[in-house]
């Protein structure tokens, strides 16, 4: 069973940064995508970024130009650099991996930036 375990959030202030990782119990290199979306209260979960096995990567566009996504196959982890953090950005992050196949998830991590 393949489990994903985020960590890196916390509490900063406006204009901050932080850096998330994902790791992942197996192997990621035959997964095609991995992602991180956000819920923030009573809003739907949204991709944030997501990375294909090739290094693709994409963005939604309020993040565009802050955060930055990354995978490194021997750590099994992907990594998600959040710069210039907003009040907005506030919410609880989930790792995703293998979205087309088996839809793997992590418990989330809470990400809360203070104005």
């Amino acid at each position: 069973q393949v489990q994903l375990v985020e960590s890196g959030g916390g509490l900063v202030q406006a204009g901050g940064s932080l850096r998330l990782s994902c790791v992942v119990s197996g192997s990621i290199f035959s997964f095609d995508a991995m992602g991180w979306y956000r819920q923030a209260p009573g809003k739907q979960r949204e991709l944030v970024a997501g990375i294909t096995s090739d290094g693709s990567t994409n963005y939604a566009d309020s993040v565009k130009g802050r955060f930055t996504i990354s995978r490194d196959n021997a750590k099994n982890t992907v990594y998600l650099q959040m710069n210039s953090l907003k009040h907005e950005d506030t919410a609880v992050y989930y790792c995703n991996a293998d979205p087309y196949e088996n839809d793997y998830w992590g418990q989330g991590t809470q990400v809360t930036v203070s104005s």
